[in-house]
């Protein structure tokens, strides 16, 4: 057998050309990180130190409202993707999306914790029993007064003021415990 009809080995496989549909795939794919750069705000732009005429291109298109124009600039900021790596700017918009998840699941936790201080009697002395810095008084009057507020159709004045002593307490707690553990940890010898 001939060296040229052998198959191709790994290292062949890797140098050879992408197939039509492939490169197409990930021209999208820089295509939609670009749409994706199009909807952060200016400061969030500047964390990202994007290349000078990427930059202007992502700002242009801010700008732009015309259909057609607009997915034109989109396919101009992908092809000027092509041109950088863009590893660091997906890595930075994953931590940002990241952090937004965790920012929505803690407060969905809080309003569940909001919830059940409302709505259950036990709830409270659990509250108070996790949390026995908090101001018993305080959540005490707060749960009655939003009680009132609900039934009697007013706006939720009190039941906003209970999420935001319970995301204080919460915080507080977290912080302080943070802190313990890193004061108590071994340092290095």
């Amino acid at each position: 057998m001939k060296a040229s009809e052998t198959t191709m080995g790994e290292d062949d496989a890797d140098n050879a050309p992408l197939s039509k549909t492939k490169r197409k795939a990930a021209m999208d794919e820089l295509q939609h990180i670009g749409e994706t750069l199009i909807t952060l705000s200016k400061d969030q732009l500047t964390k990202l130190e994007l290349p000078e005429k990427l930059l202007q291109a992502v700002t242009d298109a801010k700008k732009i409202t015309a259909n057609g124009a607009i997915r034109r600039q989109r396919q101009y900021i992908g092809s000027l993707m092509r041109e950088i790596d863009v590893a660091p700017i997906v890595d930075q918009l994953q931590r940002w999306q990241g952090k937004h998840t965790a920012e929505n699941a803690h407060f969905h936790q809080l309003e569940r914790l909001r919830q059940q201080l409302l709505s259950e009697p036990d709830a409270l002395s659990e509250f108070i029993a996790r949390y026995p810095q908090v101001d018993s008084q305080q959540i005490r009057t707060l749960i009655r007064n939003s009680q009132r507020e609900l039934s009697a159709n007013k706006p939720p004045k009190s039941s906003r003021e209970l999420f935001r002593v319970i995301r204080e307490v919460v915080e507080t707690h977290q912080a302080g415990t943070s802190e313990a553990e890193t004061s108590s940890a071994p340092g290095p010898d």
